[in-house]
């Protein structure tokens, strides 16, 4: 994993290098908040708030004990703190500000810094101590971000002087060349000894979910415990600076790219482009291995049938005719934040030809057919992975509040066919027996996927639609309780408080030999009702209930939860198909139309 996220970041750098950026390991992306303003004499002019743009600086891994040349916060840059600040926060902004001067003094030989250099020493009345007064002027709002030194009439700011940069760059060099020249040490990650490994942090990863804003790490040793072979620390991981920073590069790539889209209402959001969100707390970050995009994950979330029809078709019938198909490399893996920390919960890496065909499968297994009152036919029907995640949910709560646990599975499902845990079953069961909505096309695919993927007899044993060799007694029930729900609903019309399936359908479910004893009874005083009133539809349902009692021998005392499953999957199909015979029968049509 961290040698493709290595991989990753260099393939980054590659293609900035080629649109002329500077990039170089002593150098770091950092966002700009404020530009500090002074002229050639050292005098303060003004300071101008920016809108955080991002430019090259000097790349610290950790900001601990250390300052940044050029570019940091008003403690580093001001000895700047609150006038209600206490004593200790006073000591730590004098502590700050030491560092910051010590590094500044490190570079004191170019003369692109005197004019700092006069703001902070010969000119300071009218430079530093000016400054700090109209720091103040600042909302406080504002005041946290980077500060960087620009020269009046200037449109680049110190730091990003070539010159600078080049300096950076050099110390840098000779400072890994003297690591260097003490180790051979070779790096797990790229198999090379041309960079040191340092017991330094690796770079702090932002945008984790449920992590620190400041950062997480993904790497990490710093407890004594961590001591083996006579290394210490980040040394026990063996990566080299080159990947350490290259890796860190590319997962918080992942992590945070994207573009503003804007809604058919005019509102904006931002939309991730190699990130997917399970909740507050989970995330799952994928990519190609030649930086493609991959169209089918788009369909896991919006499902279009043409689209899902065209991929099935392509894959099992050899169609395809991608180049880079077998060659291209997926990666992805789901992360969480656990305080200064980052938690790896998977790691998927296959063939973009495997991909393909792990989500093609994907949407076989899902797929359920429901009628379409408008085209008066069954159609195929594809939920979004993630309504099939809320299945598991109440109705009424808030999508943020849905199952990110159950995200992560069906996303690993989709992706390269993981096994979906059983208590996913479990919930949804649950969710049918308590929710208002009951039994959903959400809920009946998703119970259809773990039946199918639990079965031993393989392939699918649960079909999309009314299966009428499957015998299985538990989904016969399930059909039986469809047919004395529509007689009673024809027999007594669909305006009941509360009809046999608000009643009856968990008993029913899970202990049918009790429940349908009542249900028969009840439903013989229907019939001689219905036989009265409409005896054309009478005799069909009495037809259709006894045909498929005849097909089972006895009521179970007890379901177990995959018996349950079947049991809803039968009235669900069941359902379906007397929505289909309904649109030829006026008067089965008004007992079964919801």
């Amino acid at each position: 994993m961290l040698k493709e996220l290595s991989d990753l970041g260099k393939r980054n750098r590659e293609q900035k290098l080629g649109e002329g950026k500077i990039i170089h390991n002593a150098l770091k992306d950092e966002v700009i908040s404020i530009d500090l303003i002074i002229n050639e004499k050292g005098d303060f002019v003004q300071f101008d708030v920016l809108d955080k743009i991002t430019r090259p600086a000097e790349a610290l891994s950790s900001k601990k004990g250390k300052a940044r040349l050029l570019l940091d916060k008003a403690e580093e840059v001001l000895n700047f703190v609150s006038e209600d600040a206490s004593e200790k926060e006073k000591k730590g902004s004098e502590y700050k500000h030491s560092l910051f001067m010590e590094k500044l003094h490190e570079y004191e030989e170019l003369k692109e810094l005197q004019s700092v250099f006069l703001f902070y020493n010969e000119n300071k009345k009218k430079g530093l101590d000016t400054a700090k007064k109209s720091f103040y002027e600042i909302p406080e709002k504002q005041r946290n971000g980077n500060i960087a030194f620009r020269i009046q009439g200037k449109s680049i700011r110190l730091h990003e002087e070539r010159t600078v940069y080049d300096s950076i760059i050099s110390k840098f060099e000779k400072e890994q060349a003297a690591l260097l020249k003490n180790s051979d040490r070779i790096c797990s990650v790229c198999g090379k000894s041309n960079y040191p490994i340092e017991d330094v942090p690796h770079g702090m990863i932002k945008k984790v979910p449920d992590g620190q804003a400041t950062g997480c790490a993904l790497v990490s040793y710093n407890e004594s415990v961590f001591l083996s072979y006579g290394l210490k620390g980040n040394l026990n991981s063996s990566v080299c600076s080159n990947c350490a920073t290259t890796y860190v590069e590319g997962l918080n790539w992942l992590l945070g790219n994207g573009k503003t889209q804007t809604t058919d209402k005019g509102k904006e959001y931002f939309k991730y482009s190699n990130r997917k969100n399970f909740g507050k707390d989970t995330a799952m970050v994928f990519w190609l291995k030649d930086g493609n995009d991959v169209a089918e994950l788009d369909l896991l979330e919006e499902p279009n049938e043409a689209e899902i029809k065209e991929l099935i078709d392509s894959i099992f019938t050899g169609k395809s005719q991608a180049s880079n198909i077998n060659t291209n490399y997926f990666y992805s893996f789901t992360l969480s934040g656990a305080a200064a920390r980052i938690f790896i919960r998977d790691w998927i890496e296959q063939s973009l030809t495997d991909l393909k065909k792990s989500i093609a499968s994907w949407f076989e297994q899902i797929r359920i057919m429901q009628f379409d009152y408008t085209q008066q036919k069954m159609l195929p029907y594809y939920a979004s992975l993630y309504s099939l995640a809320n299945a598991t949910q109440n109705s009424k709560e808030s999508k943020d509040i849905s199952a990110s646990r159950t995200s992560v599975y069906l996303w690993k499902k989709a992706l390269s066919q993981a096994a979906v845990p059983i208590w996913v079953l479990n919930a949804v069961l649950k969710r049918i027996r308590v929710d208002e909505k009951g039994i959903t096309p959400e809920r009946v695919a998703l119970i259809r996927l773990i039946l199918n993927q639990n079965s031993s007899k393989g392939g699918f044993t649960v079909k999309e639609e009314l299966d009428h060799e499957n015998v299985s007694t538990a989904y016969v029930c399930g059909r039986i309780f469809c047919v004395l729900e529509n007689l009673q609903r024809a027999a007594l019309g669909k305006n009941i408080n509360a009809g046999i399936r608000e009643r009856f359908f968990s008993s029913a479910s899970m202990t049918p030999s009790s429940a349908f004893g009542r249900l028969l009874k009840m439903a013989q005083n229907h019939l001689t009702k219905l036989k009265n009133e409409k005896p054309g539809l009478a005799v069909v349902l009495d037809k259709e209930l006894g045909e498929l009692i005849s097909k089972i021998n006895s009521f179970p005392v007890m379901f177990n939860l995959e018996d349950q499953g079947r049991f809803a999957i039968g009235y669900y199909h069941q359902k379906q198909e007397s929505f289909r015979k309904a649109s030829e029968n006026k008067e089965l049509r008004e007992a079964v139309e919801e």
